[in-house]
């Protein structure tokens, strides 16, 4: 019982702390993201790199908040897009300081330094332009708390098929890599995503992002399929490292929750992924 009030107490600021850095301001939208971003790359550096490096940590997490920083200067029209490109200044210092370090005997590891500007910081930039989508730059979060609403209702499908019925029958989705994963889950995680993205279209909750937005129900519908699928692999691609490092939680920033990384491994691959199907189906411009 005590475990299960931990988990809601937490369970719900966290939900508090996101619709405050979706429904309020860009200040507060930008704050709450970029301290995201660093918690997650220290996260999985320290899942991956642990104490070697600690120096190098810094200069790739720094790496990551510079581009997240400069991407969001970019969309709130302080900076020209051009300038984006000197966020290649400090992985270039990164690189240059790995000439420098005394201790290769686990050099392999230095690796893991780019991995997360890759893995973490270069799509969770992205949701700048999905924050900023409105005609004119302005700030309007609804979106990404559209994208969020649909990842975590194919969460919730997907676990209470899963269990209910994918533990018994059918097989497993990628039994070497997460064994409670299975395919009725996978199949009831994506009918949960359609329904809470047709929902929120005729609650007409996605806020219409341009002048020329051509978006009906199955453009919508077809955005939650891909978050789906997307999300169940950033999930399984988050398993996969902790796996391999034998870890089970990326932190402990969330009591009884886990890490940040463990929150939002499903979104770093879907929302990029959700903003590039919107500019596709030509109702995101960016």
């Amino acid at each position: 019982m005590n475990n299960f009030i931990k988990r809601t107490i937490s369970g719900v600021g966290f939900a508090a702390v996101m619709l405050a850095a979706f429904l309020t301001n860009e200040y507060v939208f930008g704050a709450v993201m970029l301290f995201c971003l660093i918690v997650m790359m220290k996260e999985f550096l320290n899942i991956t790199c642990g104490k070697d490096y600690k120096y190098s940590q810094i200069l790739s997490i720094l790496a990551g908040a510079t581009l997240f920083t400069l991407v969001y200067c970019y969309k709130m029209g302080w900076l020209p897009g051009r300038l984006v490109i000197l966020s290649f200044v400090p992985v270039f210092i990164l690189m240059i300081n790995s000439l420098y370090v005394k201790d290769k005997t686990r050099f392999d590891r230095f690796a893991n330094l780019y991995t997360a500007i890759l893995y973490i910081a270069v799509p969770w930039s992205v949701l700048n332009f999905a924050a900023f989508a409105q005609e004119g730059g302005a700030f309007d979060g609804k979106l990404l708390l559209c994208f969020f609403g649909i990842i975590w209702g194919s969460d919730v499908g997907a676990y209470i098929l899963g269990i209910t019925l994918g533990q018994k029958y059918g097989k497993k989705l990628f039994p070497s890599i997460s064994p409670k994963k299975s395919w009725i889950g996978f199949w009831g995680g994506m009918f949960a995503a359609v329904g809470v993205a047709i929902a929120l279209y005729y609650l007409d909750l996605f806020p219409p992002v341009c002048a020329h937005q051509t978006a009906n129900v199955a453009n919508y519908a077809g955005m939650a399929v891909l978050l789906h699928v997307t999300g169940v692999y950033g999930d399984l691609i988050e398993s996969q490292w902790k796996r391999h490092y034998n870890v089970k939680d990326s932190g402990n920033i969330i009591p009884g929750h886990g890490g940040l990384l463990d929150r939002f491994d499903s979104a770093l691959i879907a929302i990029p992924m959700g903003v590039i199907y919107l500019v596709i189906a030509h109702v995101l411009h960016i």
